[in-house]
């Protein structure tokens, strides 16, 4: 494949994921997990707030909204592009949650939703943070717990088969489970946890079970005509309103 095949197959992945994840945060259910993580910032007017993993940028649109300065950082560059492409009022930098680029002590509140899960190491990413929150800063972590994304199917074994398969894929796929330990660990205080279950019946959400069955396929776990199977089976279930996926979310609050 040349060069600028690859390119365009990039852009096009990107944009397949750009879709899932409007659809997604575009939900009731989603609105409502984000302002609930807002409200646990306790945000200062005025304040700097950092949105770590800010994908596209909405987050950080809508924290500004609030009256604070949010800065948005991501490292995947094409997520940065598109977010300042959006958003271009906002500031957004391309970096990891293992190394911001900020002062110690310059942030009042600092936020990640749906990222521990993709580090190898979340502890370092508490250690960051910690480093950058000044005294008496807030940090709220929110993600799903990949090991219990539960999906309505006729064949419950293989759908257990193509959860865990993909969550064992990532780096650390059961990190909401893990958040109020982590925090405890890096030093922080008053940790809170809640746990928020998101339902999708939507249609629109099927591209997200690709995204289960396709790497549980390549990964040996589950063969070619199963995942095919199973796929064909929940496109079925959205044409005949059947369709369901229920997904836990953590949501974790501390103070510096």
């Amino acid at each position: 494949m040349s060069k600028n095949q690859e390119a365009v197959e990039e852009h096009r992945d990107t944009e397949a994921l750009l879709a899932v994840l409007d659809t997604a945060d575009e939900m009731l259910s989603a609105v409502r997990l984000r302002a609930r993580s807002y409200e646990l910032l306790s945000l200062v007017p005025g304040s700097t707030v950092v949105d770590v993993g800010c994908g596209a940028g909405r987050a950080v649109t809508e924290l500004a909204e609030r009256g604070v300065h949010a800065v948005g950082v991501d490292p995947d560059p094409r997520m940065v592009a598109a977010a300042r492409e959006r958003w271009p009022a906002a500031e957004f930098r391309e970096a990891g949650a293992e190394g911001l680029p900020f002062a110690d002590k310059s942030m009042r509140g600092y936020r990640a939703d749906k990222v521990f899960h993709i580090l190898q190491e979340p502890g370092r990413a508490v250690e960051e943070a910690r480093r950058v929150l000044c005294p008496g800063g807030r940090i709220v972590l929110v993600g799903q717990d990949w090991d219990a994304i539960m999906i309505d199917s006729d064949d419950a074994a293989l759908t257990r088969t193509i959860v865990h398969a993909r969550a064992d894929l990532l780096g650390a796929p059961r990190a909401g489970r893990q958040y109020r330990n982590l925090l405890l660990e890096g030093g922080f205080d008053d940790v809170t946890v809640e746990v928020h279950t998101n339902v999708f019946t939507d249609p629109a959400m099927l591209p997200l079970l690709t995204r289960l069955a396709e790497p549980a396929c390549t990964s040996g776990a589950v063969g070619r005509d199963q995942a095919d199977e199973w796929l064909t089976e929940q496109r079925r279930r959205a044409e005949t309103d059947c369709f369901l996926i229920a997904v836990p979310f953590f949501v974790a609050a501390a103070s510096a």
